[in-house]
C-alpha cells in the first residue's frame, strides 16, 4: 500500500476523463454517419462493440495510474 499520493491519479484520471469524452465525440460525430443505413441489429452490434472498446487500454493505463510502469510488476 501506498504511504505518499501519487500525482498519477488524479492526472489519469482527467487523462481518462478527457480520451473518454474524445472517444465518444468521435464516435457520436462518424458512427452515425457511416452507420445510419445499416439494419438495425447490425447497428446495435457495432455500438455494443464500439461501447466496450475503450476498455482494451484500461488495464496497462489502471496500472501506470497505480506504479509508473506501464506493464504488471514482476
Amino acid at each position: 500500500m501506498r504511504e505518499q499520493p501519487s500525482w498519477r491519479i488524479p492526472v489519469g484520471i482527467l487523462a481518462l476523463l478527457a480520451g473518454l469524452i474524445v472517444y465518444g465525440v468521435v464516435i457520436a460525430r462518424f458512427a452515425p454517419d457511416l452507420i445510419g443505413g445499416w439494419p438495425i441489429w447490425a447497428q446495435t452490434i457495432i455500438y455494443v462493440v464500439l461501447g466496450v472498446i475503450w476498455l482494451l487500454p484500461l488495464k496497462r493505463f489502471l496500472i501506470w495510474m497505480e506504479t509508473g510502469r506501464w506493464s504488471a510488476p514482476d
